[in-house]
């Protein structure tokens, strides 16, 4: 007998708002914000969800949504959902979650997705010094493929996967990641020079009641009130996992996630059809509402048989995970080289993220020489499925990074020739990314032998 199809265990209404949704959802991590399913292990289930930004963005000609972006409401996560054994054990404290992810996709009818930047005022991303104005392009999916009429002239296969999944963390864990964050906070730039190179703002997201969603608990009760000063924004992927944007973890990926509250409480969100490595302009993959097939298995005592904690406290440990058989296959590359020397010639010691900064400045201005706009090609480069890598971190003083492009992405042969860039008639990319002004004081970065 052909098994059942998946039992869908969260469902999202895409005409209702985030905070209207039959079974709530939630965009803070708190270990007292009560589930909203249950599932067995080995049980085939289903969850959709909404995009990171809950809907508020939109297909049209206007980058305003993003310009004007509420980050206090990201990311919406469907869940927690509760995972018990066969004989309807809960998962426990020290047990690790292995979830499967059988299938995914867009949502059925709703087959459209965003990449956008923020304001340098109100988010930035990883170039935000030198892209300081919100920008947004839309993508329209046939199948597995995705174009844009903002960055004409690329078509690709996309990588999905979930942005973000991950456990509910225990009090004693929450109270490390406050702590930790908010200590970042207070002391400010002055002990990290990457800070001077890095211009990403805030440098931490510390809990804030503003657009908090805590599902099933009453908003405005003495309860909600408490909670949602102590829960955890999802911007940063931590030890639970969370919004760790690992575009690996596609289908037929297997994740192994602590479990640190009963029950391991699992959720998930911030759908992308596909992503680049790195995520560099922050809204950057391919946001959609979408949907994800998964199995999950309870390995008891798991975490202190596979993790070895780095750090004073047992909490202290990573996930891991497989990587799943099913990927685009692209045969040739062009690889951008960075070393850790920034845009004004100052050296850094063995830096990776100025150098991974230095590499995809340097693809961006290579794409600009075949008819891209500048914008386009940090949009591009944030959602296709180019690959990122520390290639050297021990040869003092430079880190060495790369950013390979799938050469097939595109309608023309951006290789290096004999004769002049590009070859055939050059073809200017119009219409550009839908961008808004940047109203903000703060300085711009230029690198003074780069085109202009």
């Amino acid at each position: 007998m052909a098994p059942s199809t998946p039992r869908v265990v969260v469902k999202v209404d895409l005409k209702k708002k985030p905070w209207e949704q039959d079974q709530p959802l939630h965009n803070r991590w708190h270990p007292e914000i009560p589930s909203v399913a249950e599932v067995k292990a080995g049980e085939f289930f289903r969850v959709e969800m909404i995009d990171c930004m809950g809907g508020t963005v939109k297909d049209n000609n206007s980058s305003a949504d993003i310009k004007n972006a509420d980050l206090s409401i990201s990311h919406l996560l469907s869940g927690p959902i509760r995972v018990v054994d066969e004989d309807g054990v809960a998962a426990k404290p020290g047990d690790l979650l292995a979830v499967e992810i059988c299938n995914l996709g867009p949502l059925p009818g709703d087959e459209w997705g965003f990449t956008a930047s923020f304001d340098r005022e109100n988010g930035g991303g990883f170039l935000t010094d030198h892209f300081p104005c919100a920008t947004k392009a839309i993508w329209y999916f046939e199948g597995i493929y995705a174009y844009s009429p903002q960055i004409p002239g690329v078509r690709f296969p996309g990588l999905t996967h979930p942005g973000l999944i991950g456990t509910a963390p225990s009090m004693e864990l929450l109270r490390i990641w406050n702590e930790r964050e908010r200590q970042l906070e207070e002391n400010g730039v002055k002990p990290f020079r990457l800070c001077e190179v890095v211009h990403q703002r805030p440098l931490a997201n510390l809990p804030l009641a503003k657009g908090c969603l805590l599902g099933n608990i009453e908003k405005e009760t003495p309860e909600w009130e408490r909670i949602a000063k102590e829960a955890a924004r999802t911007a940063p992927g931590r030890e639970n996992g969370g919004n760790c944007d690992i575009k690996n973890l596609s289908t037929g990926s297997k994740i192994y996630l602590p479990v640190f509250v009963e029950g391991a409480n699992l959720s998930a969100g911030d759908m992308h059809f596909s992503q680049g490595d790195g995520e560099i302009s922050f809204c950057g993959g391919i946001e959609m509402n979408g949907f994800l097939e998964l199995k999950c298995e309870i390995i008891r005592n798991g975490m202190k048989e596979y993790l070895t904690p780095m750090g004073p406290t047992p909490l202290h440990v990573n996930p891991i995970f497989e990587i799943g058989p099913v990927e685009p296959r692209f045969s040739e590359w062009l690889v951008f080289e960075g070393i850790s020397v920034d845009e004004t010639g100052r050296q850094h010691y063995l830096d990776a993220t100025v150098a991974f900064k230095r590499a995809v400045l340097n693809a961006i201005d290579y794409l600009f020489k075949f008819g891209y706009s500048k914008e386009q090609a940090y949009l591009l480069l944030s959602c296709c499925p180019c690959e990122g890598r520390i290639s050297g971190i021990v040869d003092s003083p430079n880190a060495v990074a790369t950013l390979a492009i799938p050469i097939a992405i595109f309608d023309q042969d951006i290789r290096p020739k004999t004769r002049k860039v590009p070859s055939g008639p050059r073809i200017v990319r119009k219409p550009d990314v839908l961008k808004s002004t940047y109203d903000g004081k703060l300085p711009i970065t230029k690198n003074p032998s780069c085109s202009t």
